[in-house]
């Protein structure tokens, strides 16, 4: 039987500078990784990341912090080689990265779509080839989505719709890096009480969105909140091995498939 623990791994988070991504870094490190990169995407994170690296180090394990713009196969590329330089081949890959666009889908421009599927679906297709080409036997890859995948809703067809590709690449990476005991997952969270949600919602969408989960009323915000997502995230790099191919939502019951 292959270890499945987090202890002595070595770990690659793309968007682990803050948010979700920043917390994962901190717990698997506190659950004995052996060294997290942090990637972040721009100049306006770098100090969220250098934050995130002292804090994984604080915990013990090794940590590095590498700057891309992830919106091509050569930046992704480069992230994995000098990742792998500086701590050498990933057990666990995790892809945070991610864009919200909410508008009427008549307004969408051109522009607009061209973005939006650079970072949610092309960036999540050649991280997971690289972490296909890298990442140990054994390993664990996980890509975070969404749970409008689940959702009959206007107005997020650029958002949704450009991170519904990962669902596919998830199946199809699974059953090829299978052989060689890597699990591949695809993680869809709810609306998540972060400043990535805010931006993009008006107040009447933020007051729908903090009632419409079965469990609304037992979260602080009404919202997902990240501490609730990262012990699922640990779960699939470690333990829950088993789960690949598969898009978990993880929501408290605001979309189901």
């Amino acid at each position: 039987m292959a270890n499945h623990e987090i202890h002595g791994k070595t770990v690659l988070i793309a968007g682990g500078a803050k948010n979700l991504g920043g917390l994962i870094a901190r717990d698997l490190a506190s659950h004995g990784a052996k060294a997290v990169v942090i990637h972040y995407n721009s100049a306006s994170t770098k100090q969220a990341a250098e934050e995130t690296v002292a804090a994984v180090k604080q915990a013990g394990a090794a940590a590095i912090a590498l700057q891309a713009d992830l919106t091509s196969a050569a930046a992704v590329e480069t992230l994995f080689a000098d990742a792998i330089a500086a701590v050498g081949r990933p057990d666990i890959a995790i892809n945070t990265v991610g864009k919200v666009l909410k508008k009427p889908f008549t307004e969408i421009s051109e522009a607009e779509y061209d973005e939006m599927s650079a970072v949610n679906s092309k960036s999540a297709f050649f991280f997971l080839r690289e972490a296909g080409r890298h990442v140990n036997d054994n390993g664990k890859i996980v890509t975070l989505v969404t749970s409008l995948l689940g959702a009959f809703t206007p107005f997020y067809a650029a958002y949704a719709g450009t991170k519904a590709p990962v669902e596919h690449f998830t199946r199809a990476a699974a059953q090829e890096f299978g052989a060689r005991g890597i699990s591949v997952t695809a993680v869809g969270p709810g609306p998540m009480d972060t400043p990535f949600f805010y931006p993009a919602e008006g107040a009447d969408a933020v007051a729908y969105h903090k009632t419409a989960a079965a469990l609304s009323k037992l979260s602080k915000t009404g919202l997902t909140d990240i501490q609730d997502v990262v012990p699922f995230i640990r779960h699939l790099v470690s333990d829950g091995w088993w789960i690949t191919g598969q898009t978990i939502l993880i929501n408290g019951g605001y979309t189901t498939k």
